[in-house]
């Protein structure tokens, strides 16, 4: 919550200071980054929105909690990148059509930097804490304003391109903005759909079978599903064990098993250990359930 808050302010200062610019430049480059930089702040909202949502406890409605909203805050995040996109590529065909002088280059180019600047900082904060709590959805912001950061200094070859007697540069250049966007569109939407279809890097899925290998007492390694539920991960897991063991000392190996994917698994909040018995060859103790699958 406080990256979130800090990161918005820094974004709406540059900004509002790149609007400015725009209002006596009539830059369209820069119009389209000015967009582009409010509406990468306002994704604070959602997300504060979300993290808010997801600290409730989990009900008997609600099992597994409210971490998914910040999925859903991912939606709204992905909806703000679109719009922006649509408006800026709007801004630069109308432009195209009807060119209009750029005034005050040397406040665009400065601009320009500045936007590079505050989002630079930003992105990095994000990510960096992102990473650190394990919520994609803040590291994508945080990659989304790095992405707005280059795009910012595309508006400084708009600049030099009017100041070189090529005016229409400044439109074209919005236009590639326009596309930078659609790129960081296209990241934010996979990530996001993504996160809904329960997906997760298969190398989390191996590390999780190399740590329930290791485990006393499991002699097989079944399957293994793991999913992100907000910025935790849930487990749900199946080891076989010695037929011959007693019930409790089957317990004990999946607790242990349980003990160390929650410790040796980052993000792993919880993990749930289903035990079967290892027994003579052929042997399907699962037989009553063929029908079911």
């Amino acid at each position: 919550m406080r990256v979130l808050a800090i990161s918005f302010a820094a974004l709406m200062v540059t900004a509002v200071a790149q609007a400015v610019i725009v209002a006596f430049s009539g830059s369209v480059a820069l119009l389209g980054d000015t967009l582009h930089n409010f509406a990468d702040a306002l994704t604070a909202v959602p997300l504060a929105i979300a993290f808010s949502v997801g600290r409730r406890m989990a009900t008997r409605r609600f099992t597994y909690g409210y971490g998914r909203a910040e999925d859903l805050a991912g939606i709204v995040i992905v909806l703000l990148i679109t719009a922006s996109a649509a408006f800026a590529g709007y801004e630069a065909v109308k432009r195209l059509i009807d060119p209009q002088n750029v005034e005050a280059l040397a406040w665009v180019a400065g601009a320009g930097f500045v936007g590079f600047l505050g989002n630079e900082l930003v992105a990095r904060y994000r990510i960096s804490v992102g990473r650190e709590i394990g919520s994609a959805a803040l590291v994508a912001d945080g990659l989304h304003a790095r992405t707005d950061g280059f795009t910012s200094l595309a508006v400084l070859l708009g600049a030099g391109g009017a100041a070189l007697g090529f005016p229409i540069a400044d439109p074209i250049v919005g236009l590639l903005i326009t596309v930078a966007i659609c790129f960081v569109l296209r990241d934010a939407a996979r990530e996001i759909y993504h996160r809904l279809m329960d997906a997760v890097d298969p190398a989390l899925v191996e590390r999780a079978e190399q740590i329930l290998s290791a485990v006393p007492g499991v002699r097989r390694v079944g399957s293994v599903r793991l999913r992100w539920i907000g910025h935790a991960m849930r487990a749900e897991v199946e080891i076989q064990v010695d037929h011959e063991l007693s019930l409790v000392e089957a317990h004990a190996v999946a607790v242990e098993a349980e003990h160390r994917l929650i410790h040796d698994l980052p993000k792993l909040s919880a993990a749930t250990v289903h035990a079967d018995p290892d027994g003579p060859s052929g042997t399907d103790h699962h037989a009553p359930l063929l029908a079911h699958r």
